[in-house]
């Protein structure tokens, strides 16, 4: 499976909700390949549809040696917080502090339309978080506060990759075209 370019901040794709998989296909076989071996090549410890051009609710993670992926997660959140970095690969070389749920129960599909939970805490906690929010067009600066933010986007504008265009999309030969019904 080949590489993807990775979008980067900026590009609308990455603020655009990701609609849910209907179709438990070939294609979102490939796709879940395609973004696993994107994210390690990156490297990564997790990727989302969206951050590939792909407007699915589906990712892939990569935490404690385990490599995973959900489809049309649902997540259950524990109160208990976590305060620690986060990074993205659509923000390359960006890390900021970014609260999250210290504890997650996520619920989806596999590839192959079968029911799965990941439940766990720390970093597989804060990555489903993540890559989460990105299906639903929130980026991990949009969690930081008002100081933190305000850092994160001079460094942005400051950044080599800032302004650059935004990757050809090119029309799938499916009658989906890439996305669900």
């Amino acid at each position: 499976m080949p590489v993807q370019p990775i979008r980067l901040f900026g590009d609308p794709v990455l603020r655009t909700p990701a609609d849910p998989v209907r179709d438990f296909d070939k294609e979102l076989r490939t796709l879940v390949k395609d973004l696993g071996e994107t994210m390690m090549a990156a490297p990564g410890v997790g990727l989302a549809a969206p951050q590939i051009g792909v407007g699915l609710r589906v990712f892939t993670y990569y935490v404690d040696d385990v490599l995973g992926h959900l489809v049309n997660p649902t997540l259950d959140l524990s109160d208990e917080e976590q305060d620690g970095d986060e990074g993205c690969l659509s923000f390359p070389g960006l890390t900021y502090p970014t609260v999250r749920a210290l504890r997650v129960v996520a619920k989806g599909m596999n590839m192959y339309g079968e029911p799965v939970t990941v439940e766990g805490s720390d970093l597989l906690a804060r990555c489903v978080q993540h890559e989460t929010d990105h299906l639903d067009g929130i980026l991990f600066i949009d969690r930081l506060d008002r100081e933190q933010r305000k850092l994160a986007l001079r460094a942005i504008r400051e950044a080599e990759w800032a302004g650059q265009p935004a990757p050809e999309v090119k029309v799938s030969p499916h009658a989906l075209h890439g996305r669900a019904l």
